[in-house]
């Protein structure tokens, strides 16, 4: 464990690459260095049916000359950096310009680093990973009504980066990953359902408990047994927080940098203007303690801060890199993110809808009829159109009360439409990479029979 979390040797090699990235002729350069372990472990009726472990590093570069710029990459550590220099510029110097590619500027880089207790020091053995897995399907399996397994998994491992560019920014990072799910399926032969809970930690010992995973994904499972579906009208949905946090997830992608320089987004003319309520904010949060994504620079070593997208309802700022910030005209957000084979890129960090003041009850006690979305399926969502449809399961809201399940559905609608009624609970919890509580959005089509 503690010789994959020194990264001294990818940080001389990132440096090695930048340093013959000049000597080969590039006007400037920058290289990243990954490092991945992970480990898996798959049970279904209390066998081992997979474990799997993988572990290794891999390199990129990136050389600009002028205006024109190349990536290379490789999986090999002791790779010849003068090779792969020369090969990047070579091919740098036949591609076309792109005015906005560059370097991050130096007065913006991160010369600090905070520690977000990223890393947990111990990670599982797979006789833990098993035990996990198992009890997890054995707390499903004890739930009444649940007749299969779909199978449960239990998992592990850590993850880094390293950052040097030829403007004199070094950085690196590493983090760990924990989880557990299970997939559990309840009733017999056409009547079967099936649903499932999952948990994912940077440590361990924030997990939820293997059972309880088990456990909740039985009781939905069981929940869902004769389900009903519903003749097509309009009414207020409420998602759980599991389906919330895709809302949350949309918006995202419709204020990201690159779809708002093509012209491809619904909001492209809409910064600094009102999408939602007064009173909503939706943050995201790089520097989250322990957050799934969180990260003390960005893919160009740009520093990182915390920032309201949507503050007291108005639209603040667009998710940009530094190529898509010159587009546009303005400054990076810093937003960057890079794998070894590709250029930078914008896209969010730790992303959450903050919490309301009503009870997930209260929303839905005020409803005579309406649909409460525990599952979402498909991707119709338009975010050049803002076009809305998506394939859904859960529960039929009758007099302010959970009646029955409901499944085979679609729900429809207009992004702007749903941001503008959208309602959070108080119900907010950080567990996933994009959180929200419950939500209610009014005026909704759903369409069933």
């Amino acid at each position: 464990m503690t010789s994959l979390l020194d990264q001294s040797k990818l940080v001389a090699t990132a440096e090695a690459l930048v340093a013959a990235a000049r000597r080969a002729g590039a006007d400037a350069a920058d290289a990243v260095a990954m490092r991945g372990m992970s480990l898996s472990v798959e049970v279904r009726e209390g066998a081992v049916e997979e474990s799997e472990r993988s572990e290794g590093d891999s390199l990129g570069l990136r050389v600009l000359i002028g205006r024109r710029q190349a990536v290379v990459s490789s999986s090999d550590p002791a790779v010849d950096a003068g090779e792969l220099a020369a090969r990047a510029v070579a091919m740098a110097r036949a591609t076309p310009e792109d005015p906005y590619a560059g370097l991050a500027d130096p007065a913006l880089t991160a010369s600090t680093f905070p520690d977000l207790d990223l890393i947990d020091p111990v990670l599982p053995s797979v006789a833990d990973l098993e035990r996990m897995a198992i009890e997890a399907e054995a707390a499903a399996l004890s739930v009444a009504g649940v007749t299969k397994s779909g199978g449960a998994s239990a998992s592990a491992g850590i993850g880094g980066m390293v950052l040097v560019t030829s403007a004199g920014f070094s950085g690196a990072y590493i983090g760990s990953r924990h989880g557990i799910s299970m997939q559990a399926i309840a009733g017999e032969g056409t009547g079967m359902e099936r649903d499932y809970d999952f948990s994912s930690a940077v440590h361990a010992t924030d997990l939820e408990p293997a059972t309880a995973i088990g456990r909740a994904a039985g009781e939905r499972a069981v929940k869902r047994l004769k389900s009903r579906k519903v003749p097509t009208q309009r009414v207020p949905v409420i998602y759980d927080p599991r389906a919330a946090g895709s809302l949350v997830g949309h918006l995202a992608s419709a204020i990201n940098g690159a779809a708002v320089a093509r012209k491809t987004s619904f909001l492209k003319d809409k910064l600094g203007e009102r999408l939602f309520a007064p009173g909503i904010r939706i943050v995201d949060d790089p520097l989250r303690m322990r957050g799934l994504r969180s990260h003390p620079f960005d893919a160009e070593g740009v520093a990182v801060e915390r920032r309201a997208l949507v503050d007291d309802g108005v639209l603040t700022t667009w998710i940009l890199d530094c190529a898509t910030a010159r587009e546009l005209g303005l400054k990076t957000t810093g937003h960057a993110q890079r794998g070894v084979s590709s250029t930078p890129s914008p896209g969010p960090s730790n992303l959450h809808l903050e919490a309301g003041a009503l009870t997930p009850a209260e929303l839905v006690g005020d409803i005579a009829q309406g649909f409460f979305v525990t599952d979402l399926i498909g991707m119709g969502v338009n975010t050049v159109t803002g076009d809305y449809s998506r394939g859904a399961a859960g529960f039929w809201i009758e007099n302010g009360e959970i009646a029955y399940p409901v499944s085979e559905v679609t729900i429809a609608g207009h992004l702007f439409d749903m941001f503008r009624s959208l309602q959070p609970a108080n119900d907010l919890t950080f567990k996933y990479g994009t959180n929200a509580p419950t939500v209610l959005v009014d005026g909704l089509t759903v369409a069933g029979v």
